[in-house]
């Protein structure tokens, strides 16, 4: 029996996620598996990916081959090079100890990397917010002096005569108040 570690799909229309599994070569996509080793859900950035790292690595071990995708997923998740540094040990290359220094200097690495690129996409999104925030402000400054302007417009279109008023009362009251210091 031919073994093949390939994904399921799960999920809804438009928002598929996929299982990781362990399945006989000759089963359908969706159909009977022989072990559920993860999940990969690509609707997410970066990608969500679960996996028993050691079930996987026995798997591949034992000779299931993966598809191309679950391939990359293994890789990325260090399974592929586990299996390379214990095939060095077991060549006699060098010791288990190197092997696993080897091994956990990548993840390190993998970990720094995967890390900036979550605060890179974080510190773009919030630059976004703030930039949409000040455009939000500006905008509405501009509509609020426009609001001003028309409502003085209709303010001043509305009382022609008040405005006449007050300036004819003003007028009258400059008068008087030449007249009494004329008067005195």
């Amino acid at each position: 029996m031919a073994t093949k570690l390939r994904l399921q799909r799960r999920g809804r229309k438009n928002y598929a996620f996929y299982q990781i599994i362990v399945a006989d070569s000759r089963a359908p996509r969706d159909g009977k598996y022989i072990e559920r080793i993860g999940s990969y859900n690509p609707n997410t950035n970066p990608a969500t990916i679960t996996l028993d790292f050691d079930r996987a690595l026995y798997w591949l071990q034992v000779g299931a081959q993966p598809t191309d995708t679950v391939r990359n997923i293994l890789s990325n998740e260090g399974v592929l090079l586990k299996k390379h540094l214990i095939g060095g040990v077991a060549k006699g290359a060098f010791d288990e100890a190197e092997a696993e220094k080897r091994f956990d200097a990548w993840k390190n690495n993998k970990q720094l990397e995967t890390s900036k690129v979550i605060s890179e996409t974080a510190e773009a999104i919030r630059a976004e917010e703030k930039a949409r925030l000040e455009a939000e402000k500006e905008a509405n400054k501009k509509k609020a002096e426009e609001l001003a302007k028309k409502k003085a417009e209709i303010e001043a279109a509305n009382n022609p005569v008040e405005e006449e008023a007050e300036v004819a009362t003003e007028t009258e009251e400059n008068k008087e108040a030449e007249e009494e210091t004329a008067a005195e």
